[in-house]
């Protein structure tokens, strides 16, 4: 049976904003490029006001191996509540949608389903809030969110659309473990994950990434760098996967 391997990133940007208090968007890009990842699910990519323009102008992305995924919206943003996809060239989009999550604070979640070397994989990302209560009702919509068939928009069938196949990743805002994040459900596990946050002292494991059964974790780490510990208050956070044959 075939495999194939896929490196997931999960990076919160603080709307490009770094911690020498500069907002450099193409700092920004340039650290996302570094990752070399198929796939990253973005938090913060937007900024709060108006439309909710884009904190990585879209220009930026004309010269980057990466593509942003567009959801229809009516704003100018990239994403949903500043969440937002972004993949390698030669990954196929079949479909996408977003929805709101519950609680107190404006929170949601932005979903697509994928084609990579001939497998349909569905991601999801996500930016979960700073209540307890609020982020179990969010996991819980996240686990309901991630179950629905057929997504909204897209070219794609039930039958291409549907899978099992997925990844649920982003700042999950929880401080205290895994214990915490059970809402999700047993057809999801939670990776163990390093700290990310602060970026220039890292005490906490706000960033997670959650895979089911199809995949299997190889590595799973903080991108440390320089420039990492500049660029957002978060660390990207790095698994590298394999998800198994057919």
């Amino acid at each position: 049976m075939s495999q194939i391997h896929l490196r997931i990133a999960t990076y919160n940007i603080r709307k490009a904003l770094g911690n020498d208090r500069r907002r450099d968007p193409e700092r920004t890009l340039r650290v996302i490029e570094a990752l070399e990842a198929d796939i990253v699910l973005l938090q913060e990519a937007d900024m709060r006001l108006g439309l909710r323009p884009p904190a990585l102008p879209v220009r930026l992305f004309d010269s980057s191996p990466l593509h942003y995924i567009a959801f229809a919206h009516g704003r100018d943003s990239l994403g949903w509540h500043g969440n937002a996809i972004l993949i390698r060239a030669g990954i196929d989009v079949l479909a996408v949608r977003h929805t709101d999550l519950p609680g107190l604070e404006p929170r949601g979640a932005v979903l697509a389903d994928l084609r990579v070397a001939g497998r349909n994989i569905r991601v999801i990302g996500t930016h979960l809030g700073l209540m307890r209560a609020s982020r179990r009702r969010q996991l819980t919509a996240l686990r309901d969110f991630a179950d629905q068939g057929q997504a909204d928009q897209g070219q794609a069938d039930q039958a291409q659309t549907k899978t099992k196949t997925c990844i649920v990743a982003g700042d999950f805002n929880e401080w205290s473990g895994l214990s915490h994040l059970a809402g999700l459900g047993p057809a999801y596990r939670v990776l163990p994950s390093p700290p990310t946050f602060h970026a220039r002292k890292p005490v906490a494991a706000l960033d997670r990434i959650a895979i089911s059964d199809d995949f299997t974790l190889r590595d799973i780490r903080a991108a440390v760098t320089p420039e990492t510990r500049r660029a957002s208050d978060h660390l990207p956070l790095v698994a590298d996967l394999t998800l198994k044959g057919a």
